[in-house]
């Protein structure tokens, strides 16, 4: 058997396509306490700096999303040489049951704390039935 002759060129390195550069703010996962009685549940999410204008709460397909966004502090006529704090966006998603009457959800926050009151639908709600003597 004759051996074959292979060439192998030799390429020049390719140059790596640039990329637009996008920096974005990390996204925080906000701690959550969920509450529930007899007549509804309550989310509790922490989402410190947040206020009503940076919020966004949206019910879709049975998903529960609350999203958030802090911007970072302007210091006029200073410049910051330290942080310990992060700034960034806050998302975090809960299923939504269909115990849950989604049409009377409501919203509130508070020095950074968010509550979502939950109620649920009459069907889901606890029934006492009376005990009749005979």
């Amino acid at each position: 058997m004759a051996a074959e002759d292979k060439n192998i060129e030799k390429s020049g390195a390719r140059t790596p396509v640039e990329a637009e550069r996008v920096d974005q703010p990390p996204t925080f996962i906000p701690a959550a306490d969920i509450v529930e009685t007899d007549h509804e549940a309550v989310l509790l999410l922490d989402l410190p700096a947040c206020d009503e204008k940076a919020l966004d709460i949206r019910l879709e397909e049975g998903t529960l999303t609350v999203t958030g966004h802090v911007a970072a502090d302007d210091f006029p006529g200073h410049q910051l040489t330290y942080s310990e704090y992060r700034v960034g966006d806050f998302e975090r998603a809960f299923s939504v049951s269909e115990m849950v009457d989604t049409a009377k959800i409501e919203a509130a926050i508070k020095d950074g704390v968010l509550r979502l009151t939950l109620p649920k639908v009459e069907a889901a709600k606890p029934k006492k039935i009376e005990i009749k003597a005979t």
